[in-house]
């Protein structure tokens, strides 16, 4: 896969944790994969450029996302859709949608797959939130989104 949009996860696969000795690494999922993802939460259509390109890096271990403790991309869709469910949430996103970072497990992030083919918008779900809107637009689209965080942990700046 030719990679045009997040080419900084391929210049820095590995980053220094700040003020730590370990090491942060990316880890891919194959084509097949992404296309069983595809399958199944995009009708067969082909994600957004920039999120193949993400899951074909860094799908299984990603160091500016926290994939919390689901071992695979379809464990954490999966879990994802069942906090919308337990918090009464799960007719609330009405459009084909993919989690690309989970938090706890009352919030995630999250982009449309109808959106833009390259870079969808990146979206907040609060699932604790009692008011209106639960759903929020973080202001920035999947590829620089990625770019921002992974120069953050670049200029030594912890993420978490």
């Amino acid at each position: 896969m030719d990679i045009e949009y997040l080419q900084i996860l391929i210049d820095h696969p590995k980053i220094k944790v700040p003020n730590h000795d370990s090491w942060l690494y990316n880890e891919p999922i194959s084509i097949t994969e992404i296309e069983c993802l595809e399958s199944k939460y995009n009708g067969g259509q082909p994600f957004p450029v920039a999120l193949r390109e993400l899951l074909f890096i860094a799908g299984k271990r990603c160091y500016v996302l926290d994939y919390g403790r689901f071992d695979s991309q379809e464990a954490m869709q999966q879990g994802a859709r069942r906090w919308l469910t337990a918090y009464g949430r799960n007719f609330s996103i009405e459009r084909p949608f993919f989690v690309i970072k989970v938090y706890d497990s009352d919030q995630f992030l999250f982009v449309y797959l109808d959106e833009d083919p390259v870079s969808p918008t990146v979206y907040e779900a609060l699932l604790y939130e009692s008011d209106e809107p639960w759903i929020r637009r973080i202001g920035w689209t999947l590829s620089p989104f990625i770019r921002r965080q992974t120069q953050h942990l670049l200029n030594g700046h912890d993420l978490f």
